[in-house]
Parts: structure tokens; sequence; C-alpha cells
């Protein structure tokens, strides 16, 4: 029987994560249930850097990573953390993500009951990023949001403290996991998992800079958008769009090189685990596509976000798993998907 702590946690993911809840379905256990936790817990500590109040911001980040190191008497201080958590929420905040919030004792709860291998890995990652959301926010928000970061190494140091230490975690569990994963691959695998995790947030980013905007938020190199005569606050004017777009394409190939590592890192799994590849190469090509929609489309700065169709999802997830064990016809893959946007359609 399944406990009800495991209930909430694959009953809530889908509705906090789209990609998430195609994907970690396909790990086996109960590295699935591993990686559902791990997911929750960084979206909390996502929420958080999204929809808390600042002056309760920093606390809340030093609390969660405490709570997740389960030292004992965690049981009673997640309790009352989830009720400060909410109460410093925003009263925007998604229903979903209060929701998460609201059980993080059933998350942790959750994580107590999986095997002791796998609680190293996920309190590293969520006190890497938990303590580096809360300097990043220190050194460029202050007691404001984020709007703008000075230079793109700063973009990519954000990118690793919210999304590179993920793939950090991940190669970690693998490893713990599967005897196949062997030192050769691991040799592979842990000097491109950063890159795995950044070029999704970079995708991310670069796809929602409108939506990060209407929010007040902006995590675009300030010097690039000087390059081109823009700050933040003129962004998205249309009278700019040219000016935007050129930006914007220039950080595209940036995100396309680090998808390049990505694609290596999947690659490094081996193919004797298809659900550990599957796992990696679905959001890693709908990393792509997402690029192809967004590249060169002024759209991507107007407040309708663009998004994938469906179709195309799923007819690339059935492509994906007709190819997973061949090296070649996933690179083949991926050069068709990088290089023309067909069958992919943007929902508007």
């Amino acid at each position: 029987m399944v406990a009800l702590e495991e209930s909430f946690c694959r009953t809530v993911l889908p509705r906090v994560s789209r990609t998430f809840a195609l994907n970690i379905p396909l790990l086996p256990e109960p590295l699935d249930l591993a990686v559902t936790v791990a997911y929750l817990l960084c979206r909390i500590a996502d929420t958080l850097e999204d929809e808390a109040r600042l002056p309760f911001q920093e606390a809340l980040f030093e609390e969660l990573a405490s709570l997740v190191e389960l030292k004992p008497g965690w049981e009673g201080r997640a309790q009352a953390f989830a009720r400060r958590a909410g109460a410093a929420l925003r009263a925007s905040a998604p229903e979903a993500e209060v929701e998460l919030v609201a059980g993080t004792s059933t998350v942790l709860k959750t994580l107590a009951s999986l095997p002791s291998w796998v609680h190293p890995h996920v309190a590293r990652c969520v006190r890497i990023m938990t303590d580096g959301m809360n300097q990043i926010q220190r050194r460029y928000g202050g007691d404001g949001p984020v709007v703008g970061l000075p230079d793109l190494q700063a973009s990519f140091a954000y990118c690793y403290c919210v999304a590179g230490v993920v793939g950090e975690m991940l190669t970690g569990l693998f490893i713990a996991y599967s005897p196949l994963v062997t030192p050769p691959r691991q040799a592979l695998l842990e000097p491109r998992a950063t890159a795995f995790g950044r070029a999704l947030q970079l995708t991310n980013i670069l796809k929602d800079v409108r939506e990060d905007l209407d929010r007040g938020t902006c995590w675009l190199p300030l010097d690039r958008m000087g390059a081109y005569g823009l700050e933040p606050a003129t962004l998205a004017l249309p009278s700019h769009r040219a000016r935007a777009m050129a930006l914007h394409s220039e950080l595209v190939e940036v995100a396309r090189r680090e998808l390049d590592e990505a694609l290596e890192y999947s690659l490094a799994i081996p193919p004797e685990e298809p659900g550990l590849r599957l796992f990696c190469l679905y959001p890693l090509f709908f990393a792509v596509l997402t690029l192809n929609v967004v590249e060169g489309n002024p759209a991507v700065f107007d407040p309708t976000p663009v998004k994938l169709g469906r179709d195309a999802v799923r007819t690339l997830m059935l492509l994906t798993q007709e190819r997973v064990a061949s090296d070649s016809a996933l690179r083949a893959l991926y050069v068709d998907c990088s290089q023309a946007a067909q069958g992919v359609e943007a929902v508007r």
C-alpha cells in the first residue's frame, strides 16, 4: 500500500511541473520517488524565491536547507516552517505551489523513508540552492527584486545555484543507484553535470523573459543589454523590439552551446538504463525545440507566453523512445531538432 506521504508527492508533482511529471515516472524505483521528492524540495525553494515577501525570504531559505538535513527534531520544525512560509507568500502565489509549501512536512517524511544513499545528495543540492539564492538576492537585489545581473558570468552563477547543482545531484543519485554507471561513465558525466542543469535553466529564462519582467525581475546580463542600448525597463517596449530580438538571439546561441554539452551528458548514461536516459533526453529535446520556437520570434516579448504545442511534445517523446538505445540515432535527432522547427507549433 502506498503511504499517504508518497501519494501526496506523486499527486502534487504534475500540478507544479509539466515537464518533470512526464519524465520522472520513467525512472526505476526507488529512484523515481527520490527524484520526485528532490524536485519538490527544490520547487519549494523556487516558490520562496518567486513568491515570498523579501523580509522573510532569507530566514526561510536557511530553515528549509536545515530541515532537509533531517536532523533530530525536524518533524516539529517542519510544521512550523510550513506555517511561516505560507504566511510569507504573496496572495497571488499559484494555488498548487501554496499547497506544496503547506505540505513541506509530508515531502520531508517521504525523503526520510527513502534509502540512506539518497539523503546526502538531496541535502547538498538544497543547501547550495538556497545559499545561492540568498547570495544572489543580497548582492544584486538588496531590498528589492533582482532586475538584471551584471554580466553573463553572473547569469551563469545564478543558473548554477538554481539548476546546475540539480545536475550534480542527479549525477550523484544515478551513480549511487546504478552499477552500470561505471567509473568511465562517471568521468564523462560529472564534468558535464552542471551544464546539463544550466542549459535547461537558460532556456527557461529566454522563454520566460516577459513573464519575469512582468513580475518585476530579470535574469539577463546587463552588460549585453547595454551593448544593444537596452535596460530591463526598456526591454519589452515595442519601439525597441529589433534590438531586443538581437540580444535574445545572441543569448539563444549561448544556450544552444550549453545544450550541446547536455547532449553529451545524456549519452554518457549507459543505454542499458533507458529510464535514466529518457529522463534526461526528454527535457533536453524539449529545450531544443523551445529555443526553435522563441528564436527570432518577437512574441517572446509579448504578455501571452509562447509554448510548445502538445502534439510536438508527444511526437518528440515517441521519436526519443524509439532511438533511446542508439547514440548515433539520438545525435541525428538532435541535429534535426536543432536545425529546423518543423512539426513544432507555438501555442499563444
